[in-house]
């Protein structure tokens, strides 16, 4: 297996892996911080969002045109609006202790109970489901990025990875509340991780690896498209309804930064590169 699959494959599992986590933080606390997953939110939007235009789209601008560019960021836009489309991903609402003792203290409310359990139970495995499908062109969108080089490729899993988090807690806690098993709470949001890695399969079975350079920075400029689809469509509402909008937009804007920052240390780099007196410099 070609170096940069093995590459995209363990960024991907760092991505998808991050379900796990938001597993973990139901089986600690089964009433989620909604703040701080909304501030967490609103963070891996703004480190999207700068991927998405001022890296990928800004790339594919200088190096295929203004048209080409724009053509293939929308057909990204389109692909991951028809995914939301028919495959919509579910939300989850925080069950309190409260409500739950209120039902259980109910002796006639028993068999409700079992009800709703069965019902809360299913919903969880419609979101495992779901969150599933969705991984999975994330997963492409990280191997296109590490073909493309490391540096986009852990970009990307950096941003996916935070974004995967709430996932896992909207994975994990319906499906505690019905089990009350950590372990099959645990269990389903982590594979609903793993779809990302299977999409680095896919595309890396898909698309050979000496890919036309127009090409490679077309597909990049698509998964430009479907990042800042997934950005203004998933991340920034949730970011909004559990942290607040004066809360949430402060954190789109640290994330900006955060991933800015890196830009510019890369900047600087290749400027050492094409340049032997900034080379010697750099030394």
């Amino acid at each position: 297996m070609e170096q940069h699959v093995l590459v995209a494959l363990a960024l991907s599992f760092v991505g998808g892996l991050s379900t796990s986590l938001g597993a973990l933080l139901v089986i600690v606390n089964p009433s989620p911080d909604l703040k701080r997953l909304g501030l967490l939110q609103g963070f891996a939007a703004g480190l999207m969002l700068s991927i998405s235009f001022l890296d990928l789209a800004h790339n594919a601008l200088n190096s295929i045109g203004f048209l080409k560019a724009n053509l293939w960021f929308f057909a990204g836009v389109l692909f991951f609006g028809f995914v939301v489309k028919f495959i919509p991903e579910p939300t989850f609402v925080p069950t309190t202790d409260a409500s739950k003792k209120k039902t259980d203290d109910d002796g006639s409310g028993k068999d409700m109970m079992k009800k709703h359990r069965r019902q809360v139970l299913f919903s969880g495995i419609i979101t495992a489901v779901g969150i599933s499908l969705h991984n999975f062109p994330e997963g492409m969108a990280v191997f296109l990025g590490s073909v493309k080089g490391l540096r986009v490729g852990v970009n990307l899993a950096i941003a996916i990875a935070l974004h995967n988090i709430p996932e896992g807690v909207a994975v994990a806690l319906p499906l505690y509340f019905a089990t009350k098993s950590k372990w099959q709470a645990f269990k389903y949001a982590t594979l609903s991780g793993l779809a990302e890695p299977l999409g680095v399969f896919f595309v890396a079975v898909l698309f050979p690896s000496n890919l036309n350079p127009e090409i490679l920075e077309g597909l990049l400029a698509s998964v430009g498209g479907v990042m800042a689809f997934l950005t203004l469509h998933e991340l920034l509402p949730l970011a909004f309804d559990y942290a607040g909008q004066k809360q949430a937009v402060k954190a789109v804007f640290v994330g900006m930064a955060v991933m800015s920052a890196r830009f510019v240390d890369v900047s600087a780099q290749r400027t050492c590169l094409y340049s032997s007196e900034a080379l010697l410099l750099c030394d």
